[in-house]
């Protein structure tokens, strides 16, 4: 079974150009639909959501690239090369106002077009990681505010049971996050593996995330006098060694 390397939506009027580059796209092991036009191209991206858009400039219902021009509001986040057989100082202008990775005259050499198809899909995924990893950190971000209602609460068994299921979400949140920003990485890096890829650069989420953790920490610490907790001390060793290995990574 070919694996699936991304998903492409191929519109265009020409249906022997759109038959054969949607099959070789296919056998490259990409998921490939076809339509003959923008209407059908907007139907389609409003029913799901795909990497990569390849369209003729001058199919019908295209206009002024309204397609390519209204995809944002459609599809956040996929990525556009434009093909076309009556290249013009015009339209290639235009495409490079637009949030396009590709400009391409027919009759188009697949080997150009595989290149720069995996290029698109290299920037869709760095942008659905990036945009995963900010849902993350806003809901954490919210979590660790909550503490503060927590900190408040009086009731040493009702603190003690909300505390320990925040600290375990928060640990969850963390581990994933790391994730997330060492996978972002790869993508810049072309890199498979590398335990210490988070240090390749300066990494600003990072920095939030060890930032979270200290101020859960702090808290902790403030708390352990009125709440005598061996569990809650445990978890703040947990996190403090959490810190310390990632400072060493």
């Amino acid at each position: 079974m070919i694996e699936n390397n991304g998903t492409i939506l191929l519109a265009d009027d020409e249906k022997t150009f759109l038959d054969s580059t949607g099959e070789l796209l296919r056998r490259e092991g990409y998921e490939c639909d076809c339509v003959p036009d923008a209407n059908e191209a907007l139907r389609f991206l409003k029913r799901r959501p795909y990497d990569l858009l390849i369209a003729d400039i001058k199919m019908p219902g295209n206009p002024d690239l309204e397609l390519i021009k209204d995809l944002p509001k459609v599809s956040k986040g996929t990525q556009v090369i434009l093909v076309t057989g009556y290249p013009s100082t015009k339209s290639a202008i235009e495409s490079i106002q637009l949030p396009v990775s590709a400009y391409m005259v027919k009759p188009i050499d697949f080997e150009q077009l595989k290149e720069k198809t995996a290029a698109a899909i290299k920037q869709k995924n760095f942008f659905d990681k990036v945009v995963h990893t900010k849902d993350r950190l806003e809901h954490w971000k919210k979590l660790i505010e909550s503490l503060e209602d927590l900190a408040k609460n009086k009731n040493e068994q009702t603190f003690s049971t909300s505390l320990r299921s925040f600290l375990d979400i928060t640990c969850t949140n963390i581990s994933a996050s790391l994730l997330d920003l060492k996978n972002i990485t790869q993508i810049l890096t072309n890199e498979k593996t590398d335990p210490s890829v988070c240090n390749l650069i300066n990494c600003p989420k990072l920095n939030k995330l060890t930032e979270g953790v200290n101020e859960t920490i702090k808290t902790l610490e403030v708390t352990k006098s009125s709440f005598k907790s061996k569990e809650l001390g445990q978890l703040r060793i947990e996190l403090e060694k959490l810190i310390q290995n990632n400072k060493k990574v």
